[in-house]
């Protein structure tokens, strides 16, 4: 029998309001959904600067500004209704699209859940105007009419998102914090940055005075990444170039004509395998286009998994261009998603390549070290029969038995003597044991710990003298913005880094030209870049020593334009720029001689009347920086200092000394085979002082004054072993 409380429901045609918040749902998710949006409206009108700035992660205000072509006065009524658009006219327009919008549904979505506001100036208008949206229709308050306001403005546009969801109260609470969402902000910005390394990107939060992230003009994609995800990365990037006429392309089997529109190219820039982080980060940029891959994503993921170890994962950059008329972007409200002809096909050998590439780089290589055991030293591997072989070598390590040392644990029990009887003590398994002392005689203490760079002038030294760090007083200011620059240091310590850091035991350097090292603590080993802590080490340096640093006299005096042009010469990011090498080099020159009382008074970098650099600031006695690098760093003065903020000046000026401290190469050259006697190459000697300053004055400095960030966690600092996880694969075996 039928029950009347499951009759129908009538059908009715929703209200407007309601279709247009539905919509809305579906393409802006959150703040950064609404960013890539604009992002993408900034990109389309050709800006090559775009700045960013965001309160509360974006859900009180997100706010984008470019330089872009504008919008025209008479398209503004229609800006923010729905399907109203300047990319196509029809749909036969998809087949040939090369914008990244299309549908017209951006500005619309986001006016149905906040206030929108624009500003927009074209070359050809003599004023700015300024309109504000509410549900896809122009607003003004009450009393006038509708219509754009005449105002002052730049050439380009500005949209400013008020309010955030502020109508749809279950997506708001659905929102994680602000910072979630401004790291998720951040996120996009980087990505676009890294595939559009010819337009500048500048993100921040309101009220900030500096940028969190900030990238140049007229860069490239490889210095993009350097300056974005650092410089680890950046060392360990790899670079393939593929298209579907490669050689490697078997044409027939993959069913790919040659015509051109089916025609594709892809470029990639990936990590070697030296490279490990517990996360993948892929970038993926289809026709320019920003999308998720997960059949991509997983063949590439598929290359690395017998190449890194568990756990570990790579970075990877890879932009596809396809013709238009064989990709579908019509497919996802977001356009996160795209479908394209011979997917598989072309995904296979984009993978292929990546591949071989990295099979041509997963080579061994041997590396000096400190050996921890007391039995004796590693010999390094004879290379008079494998040289250039390219052949795995191996490293024999002579283990100590357990009776010998100074064990963790503490002395032994004495053996019997008679009939005394001695107490029974618990032994401490052998995968508990650790087998280094502080207080053991090393190897290296029978011979004379000297700097090889002033052997010369120490030949009266005890063979038996120990290196210690030179005291270092906290300087006394009064200046706030260094005081709070300190106390930034003191609450950002880590305390598990720091004891790492404090009690650790180093065991060598592995690559000198990677700035990686290894260290013990306890019974863990750990791979360190040695160049970001002792960039920390040097900023933090510079702070204590504030006003109060020693001086390096530089004689003769080099010339300050001299040493800048030298850097300018030599970087290539300046053939981008609108100004000449020569502008570059007057700009920088000016900025730092208006500012030279000051760089004295402060920095003890002093430079004369006439542009003669006479000196500069020591931050560690017994350490003295690679002058060839000079040059860069005075150069870096004039753009990466922020000199119209006091706070922001001391700090920017203080990472660049830092990073001009750090003791890494300037330059990787292979050096000849042929050489035998390495004692007398000055190459060799060079390298063997860089080598003793980073293992006798760096780390026991780092162990004495730093304070480690929780940041340096997450790269530079990784966990490569731990003695009770070996026994047990020992036992297993």
């Amino acid at each position: 029998m039928a029950n009347s409380s499951f009759n129908p429901r009538p059908i009715c045609r929703l209200q407007q309001s309601v279709i247009n918040r539905i919509a809305a749902g579906e393409i802006i998710h959150r703040p950064s959904s609404a960013l890539k949006e604009l992002l993408e409206n900034s990109l389309d009108a050709g800006a090559t600067s775009i700045r960013v700035t965001v309160k509360d992660g974006g859900m009180k205000m997100l706010q984008i500004q470019d330089n872009g072509s504008g919008i025209r006065k008479a398209d503004l009524p229609i800006l923010a209704e729905r399907f109203t658009t300047s990319k196509i006219s029809s749909f036969q327009d998809l087949e040939k699209l090369t914008t990244y919008g299309f549908r017209g549904e951006a500005l619309a979505s986001i006016s149905y859940v906040s206030n929108l506001t624009v500003i927009t100036k074209t070359k050809t208008d003599a004023c700015a105007w300024k309109a504000s949206y509410m549900d896809g229709a122009l607003t003004a308050k009450e009393g006038t009419p509708a219509e754009p306001k005449a105002c002052a403005g730049n050439d380009g546009t500005t949209i400013t998102v008020e309010n955030l969801f502020h109508n749809t109260p279950a997506r708001l609470a659905a929102l994680r914090g602000s910072s979630e969402e401004y790291s998720r902000i951040l996120d996009v910005v980087t990505k676009y940055a890294v595939h559009n390394p010819q337009v500048s990107f500048s993100c921040k939060k309101s009220g900030s005075a500096s940028p969190d992230l900030t990238t140049p003009s007229g860069s490239s994609i490889k210095d993009t990444i350097r300056h974005t995800y650092g410089q680890t990365i950046a060392k360990d990037l790899l670079h393939a170039e593929i298209t579907s006429c490669s050689d490697s392309m078997d044409q027939e089997t993959m069913n790919i004509d040659e015509d051109a529109s089916t025609s594709w190219s892809a470029e990639a820039y990936f990590t070697k395998p030296n490279y490990q982080a517990k996360k993948m980060v892929f970038l993926l940029f289809i026709n320019h286009r920003l999308v998720e891959s997960p059949r991509i994503k997983k063949a590439l993921e598929a290359i690395y998994v017998s190449i890194l170890p568990k756990g570990a994962s790579p970075f990877i950059y890879l932009s596809l261009e396809i013709c238009p008329s064989s990709i579908d972007v019509n497919v996802h409200p977001t356009k996160r998603e795209v479908h394209f002809l011979d997917e598989e096909a072309i995904t296979q050998q984009v993978a292929d390549k990546i591949h071989e590439v990295l099979v041509g780089e997963n080579q061994s290589k041997a590396f000096q070290y400190q050996t921890l055991l007391t039995g004796g030293t590693a010999p390094l591997p004879s290379n008079s029969k494998d040289k250039g072989k390219g052949k795995e070598k191996e490293i024999h390590l002579l283990e100590a038995s357990d009776d010998e040392g100074n064990e963790a644990d503490g002395p032994q029990a004495p053996a019997s003597t008679g009939k005394q009887r001695q107490p029974w003590t618990k032994q401490t398994p052998s995968s508990h044991k650790v087998r280094t002392s502080k207080q053991d005689r090393t190897l290296d203490s029978m011979f004379p710990i000297l700097n090889p760079s002033q052997a010369a002038s120490s030949e009266s030294c005890s063979p038996l003298a120990s290196v210690k760090p030179p005291d270092i007083q906290l300087s006394e200011c009064n200046l706030a913005t260094v005081l709070q620059l300190r106390e930034e240091v003191f609450t950002g310590k880590h305390d598990d880094l720091a004891e790492i850091i404090q009690k650790h035991v180093f065991v060598g350097i592995v690559d000198l030209g990677r700035c990686l090292s290894l260290i013990q603590h306890s019974k863990k080993l750990y791979l360190i870049n040695h160049g970001a802590l002792c960039e920390e080490l040097f900023y933090q340096l510079g702070l204590i020593q504030f006003g109060n640093f020693n001086r390096i006299k530089l004689e003769p005096a080099p010339s300050l334009r001299k040493l800048i042009k030298l850097a300018v010469d030599a970087e290539e990011g300046t053939k981008n720029s609108r100004l000449s090498k020569q502008e570059i080099v007057d700009r920088i020159v000016e900025t730092i001689m208006a500012r030279r009382d000051m760089l004295q008074d402060y920095f003890l970098l002093e430079i004369t009347d006439a542009g003669l650099v006479k000196s500069l600031p020591l931050l560690l006695q017994g350490y003295v920086p690679n002058l060839d690098k000079l040059p860069l760093f005075l150069m870096r003065l004039g753009p990466q200092v922020n000199w119209k903020s006091e706070i922001d000046c001391f700090e920017t000026f203080l990472r660049e000394l830092a990073y001009f401290y750090v003791p890494e190469p300037l330059f990787h050259e292979k050096r000849p085979e042929s050489s035998t006697n390495e004692d007398s190459d000055p190459e060799n000697a060079a390298e063997n002082a860089v080598r003793w300053q980073i293992q006798h004055l760096l780390f026991p400095a780092m162990a004495k004054y730093m304070a480690p960030p929780r940041t340096l966690l997450d790269r530079d600092v990784v966990q490569v072993a731990n003695l009770p996880d070996l026994y047990r694969v020992f036992e297993r075996c």
